[in-house]
């Protein structure tokens, strides 16, 4: 009987960590990332006080700022900023090595989420030795002519629980497209493969 009252507990303590452990870990992460920017950019602590002369935080203050900030910029960008006014702007950062070098990588990695020229949309399998071992990547290059590269292609591929990923260059016929999305080829690769493909 004992045994089996144990086990049940068991069995009802896996369930729950299946269900809230993956949900509080993602909102804890948002609420970390949110809470991060808000406390760094809150400005409220440098001009208000309280009744005893202590700084006043105002919690969301900060994450406003950088919504109005985004907004701000992207009205300004897109109708006030000529095309030679964002070359001039583009040729002056390009003079200054180190904020070219990061505010082009930067510039790209964000255009490649949410820009017109997404790059991480097309995901593709790609045979990496002799073996068969293959790793699913995604094609961020098709052309590599101006490099002297003719017929290969340019791969990223995540790491599993990561941000992080590598770059590499291979022969298109070692390539192979993915009959799935994007957003479940990600999934798949950062999970170590244990989700993004749906089970019918």
């Amino acid at each position: 009987m004992l045994g089996k009252l144990f086990r049940g507990f068991i069995n009802y303590l896996i369930r729950g960590i299946l269900v809230v452990v993956p949900l509080a870990g993602a909102v804890f992460l948002i609420v970390w990332i949110f809470a991060s920017i808000d406390s760094a950019l809150n400005l409220t602590e440098h001009f208000l006080q309280d009744e005893k002369g202590h700084p006043l935080y105002i919690p969301g203050i900060g994450i406003l700022t950088v919504i109005l900030i985004l907004v701000l910029a992207g009205v300004i960008f897109t109708n006030f900023v000529t095309d030679p006014i964002k070359v001039w702007i583009n040729h002056q950062i390009k003079r200054i090595p180190l904020l070219n070098t990061l505010y082009t990588s930067i510039k790209d990695f964000t255009e490649a989420f949410v820009g017109d020229a997404k790059k991480f949309n097309e995901p593709v399998l790609v045979t990496v030795n002799e073996f068969g071992l293959k790793k699913i990547g995604f094609l961020t290059q098709h052309d590599l002519k101006s490099l002297g590269l003719e017929d290969e292609v340019m791969v990223y591929f995540p790491y599993s629980y990561s941000f992080a990923g590598q770059v590499v260059i291979i022969s298109a016929d070692k390539v192979k497209k993915l009959n799935m999305s994007p957003t479940d080829a990600m999934k798949l690769v950062v999970s170590g493969g244990v989700s993004g493909i749906e089970h019918s």
